[in-house]
């Protein structure tokens, strides 16, 4: 049986082929699976065979993961070969003899660590001939500095010989990874209009390209070669850029074997060249590993680690991206490019920074001192697409009929928290909510970094500004919430209440601006009260029944979301504030909606929401759609849709 295993940290693997029914895992050498770390112990566990099932026995102090169940010392565990088991700080895979246990991913990321290696080799050798920290300052990426940096690209692969016949085999384990980030960078750049016939000149026009360095011959082949594959997949018939790319990602593999016997030599050489200068170009001039994950449609968060590790998020998963910066000193020089784009600095004396992008992503850097090891960066997209409810309810994110309800109520002008733990898309929920403002509303939105996208005309946005150098001139949430109280608002839109602005938010909902909406870090419906009292109390020293009270008139409804595993969001509750607890003194909620784990649904409670008079009298819904008849949007909120609000 083959035993892969790493390090979490590394992408490289080792394998052992052992032989007999019964295998040691520990740090001592008479293992048969020998992990040098202090955090393994000297005879760790050890693995049976039982049938076609494995068993692992935990001999160690320290617990270890089989799938995703914890295993202590002394207990045992059952499972099948390709089972990921993790015992810190490293991670095994048991490999049955006629089947492979390698996911897509991981199999990327060894790719990735191979091209990787390569750029690393050829950048050292590259700094030994240029300063390259001139081409950032002095030269920028004019076309000049980009000929002389791809003229010293091809003098030092020449001089490593990497095109030479021992390289045959790494090149051509790479051939295909590099296909395929052609066709996805080429998906992304051309227009999104599907009338626009498939044009070369646009295709292969990336931001440091200069067309004098392009061979007409190879780039006509290769456009060849992406176009066969495009026409294979049929990623044209697919409606947008978001579904192209998710396709070719996780399809290629099925089609490259069509395209692999006309890749001849030259123009894999000229391919994987291509490659590593965009990729070299793009960490002198641009962004480096970042630039492709930033406008990747499928990605909607970057997480840098360390230099070497680059985490993102797709489809609510975190996985590795395989791509790494070439040392730390050049992650330090593209989060100094990236926050240097907004205006802002990042150095030891200001080691942390939190902007907004021009596309309105947010990034969060931090460095030494404050990073001990190492620049650590996240950033988190901005949709290119605008979602919908529609494409929640398709996501089952939320389901038709509490979408409906929740429809009516910011129609009605009802005061909605939303809450949810980090990263559970309460701001993309907020968005959604914030559609349904009937449009002669004047709407004023408050937020650290704006990502509220409002297509009413009467939008006033508002952004928070932290102090600059000299430690003058900040203007906080709670700051933009008193002022925009004296700016005739119909509807406060806060992206997040994280302290005292709390107490400004609720007495704006008490004081006539209904329809007003924020969100809120929390884990449940309930726990949203003792947050707010919490906040609350960050900004004044109040009574908590009197806190309570009027939290209980401020806010009609909390919205909760949860993040399930498999990485999708949910809303599980969605609760009314119903008065005071007489012994408790504090603020009651009751479910109108709840998440039911066993049909895996959002279903109504039963509970009428004191104010649906209104709603019913508005002709904004219809009872029934509260018990059992919530499977279509009626015709009456449809009407209302089209009618009175817009």
């Amino acid at each position: 049986m083959k035993v892969w295993f790493n390090r979490i940290s590394e992408s490289r693997r080792s394998m052992v082929d052992l032989t007999g029914s019964e295998f040691s895992i520990g740090r001592d050498q008479e293992n048969d699976i020998v992990l040098t770390s202090p955090l393994v112990s000297r005879q760790h566990a050890v693995v049976r065979k039982n049938g076609e099932q494995l068993e692992l026995e935990n001999l160690g102090i320290n617990s270890c993961l089989v799938g995703d169940t914890e295993i202590l010392g002394g207990q045992t565990a059952s499972f099948t070969p390709g089972a990921k088991i993790r015992i810190w700080p490293y991670t095994l895979s048991f490999q049955a003899e006629s089947a492979s246990s390698f996911s897509q991913a991981e199999i990327e990321a060894h790719l990735r660590s191979v091209m990787a290696k390569l750029e690393l080799d050829i950048h050292q050798k590259l700094l030994q001939r240029l300063d390259l920290y001139e081409f950032e300052g002095e030269r920028g990426a004019n076309q000049d500095s980009i000929i002389l940096l791809e003229n010293n690209i091809e003098d030092v692969c020449r001089d490593m010989n990497l095109f030479g016949e021992q390289n045959e085999p790494l090149l051509e384990e790479i051939t295909g990874i590099t296909l395929r980030d052609q066709l996805v960078n080429q998906l992304i750049l051309e227009t999104q209009d599907d009338d626009i016939v498939f044009d070369l000149a646009v295709l292969t026009s990336n931001e440091f390209d200069v067309p004098a360095t392009l061979v007409p011959e190879r780039e006509t082949e290769l456009h060849s070669l992406l176009s066969f594959i495009r026409e294979k997949m049929e990623l044209n018939a697919l409606p947008d850029v978001s579904s192209r790319v998710r396709k070719l990602e996780h399809q290629f593999n099925d089609t490259f074997h069509l395209v692999r016997p006309h890749l001849h030599a030259e123009l894999r050489k000229y391919l994987i060249l291509r490659a590593i200068k965009k990729d070299l170009k793009d960490t002198v001039f641009g962004f480096g590993p970042l630039q492709d994950l930033l406008r990747a449609p499928t990605i909607t968060e970057i997480m840098v680690v360390e230099s070497d590790q680059i985490f993102v998020e797709r489809d609510g998963i975190i996985e590795k991206s395989g791509r790494r910066f070439l040392s730390e000193k050049v992650t330090e020089a593209i989060i100094e490019r990236i926050v240097a784009q907004v205006g802002r600095r990042i150095d030891k004396s200001q080691p942390l920074v939190d902007a907004r992008l021009p596309d309105g992503s947010r990034v969060n850097a931090i460095i030494p001192p404050l990073a001990i090891k190492g620049p650590c960066l996240t950033i988190r997209k901005f949709p290119i697409q605008r979602l919908a409810m529609d494409d929640l309810i398709d996501f089952g994110s939320v389901s038709r009929s509490a979408a409906t309800f929740l429809r009516s109520a910011v129609i009605d002008g009802r005061n909605i928290l939303v809450s949810g733990g980090t990263g559970t898309g309460k701001t993309t929920f907020l968005n959604i909510l914030s559609s349904f403002i009937p449009y002669k509303q004047r709407i004023v939105t408050i937020e650290d970094t704006t990502e509220l996208r409002l297509h009413q005309e009467h939008v006033v946005t508002l952004e928070s500004k932290p102090a600059n150098v000299e430690g003058v001139g900040e203007y906080t949430i709670r700051d933009l919430v008193t002022n925009a109280l004296r700016m005739r608002p119909d509807r406060i839109l806060v992206g997040e209440c994280r302290g005292g602005e709390a107490l400004d938010m609720v007495q704006a909902m008490n004081t006539g601006h209904d329809g007003s909406m924020t969100t809120l870090h929390a884990n449940s419906a309930h726990e949203v009260l003792e947050r707010l009292e919490v906040l609350i109390l960050m900004a004044a020293d109040l009574p908590v029944v009197s806190i309570h009270r009027q939290v209980t008139s401020a806010i009609d409804l909390i919205v909760h979301i949860d993040r399930h595993p498999g990485g999708q969001r949910k809303v599980t509750q969605i609760s009314e504030l119903t008065g005071i607890d007489p012994d408790t003194k504090r603020a009651n909620t009751t479910d109108i909606y709840n998440f039911r784990q066993s049909t895996d649904t959002l279903r109504p409670t039963g509970y009428l929401p004191s104010f649906i008079d209104s709603l019913v009298e508005k002709k904004l819904i219809e009872l029934d759609f509260l018990y059992e008849n919530y499977g279509e949007l009626s015709e009456t909120v449809e009407a209302s849709n089209n009618g009175d609000h817009h």
